[in-house]
């Protein structure tokens, strides 16, 4: 089983496209994206759901690398750009992938295992 780096970005969803953005131009194949919504230092930040709007949303974004390197490089970009004026954490995580499917050119992970 290949043990892989899980990079986690929590931040706002407006900040959504330009960190992908990063994330693609440090060579990952892909991320995962989802609305989440939580308690912390800004007080309660909703899913989103049920909403008018969600400008005010926020994501989890989720990168696994092979490279430890390239986690930090993309934490890194995200947290000088934009962490000075927006909210957001990232962490990093080992991860054991269990499974691997390819579907084109995206590649799914099933059943990862944080340790």
């Amino acid at each position: 089983m290949a043990k892989h780096n899980k990079l986690v970005i929590v931040t706002e969803k407006l900040l959504l496209k330009p960190i992908a953005k990063i994330i693609d131009d440090a060579g990952a194949t892909g991320y995962t994206v989802m609305a989440c919504g939580g308690k912390g230092s800004r007080n309660v930040r909703s899913s989103g759901q049920p909403n008018v709007s969600d400008t005010y949303a926020n994501v989890k974004i989720e990168v696994l690398t092979t490279d430890r390197e390239m986690a930090l490089k993309i934490s890194d970009q995200v947290a000088v750009q934009f962490f000075e004026d927006y909210s957001g954490i990232i962490y990093i995580c080992e991860a054991e992938i269990l499974h691997a499917h390819k579907l084109g050119q995206i590649q799914c992970y099933e059943g990862v295992a944080d340790e």
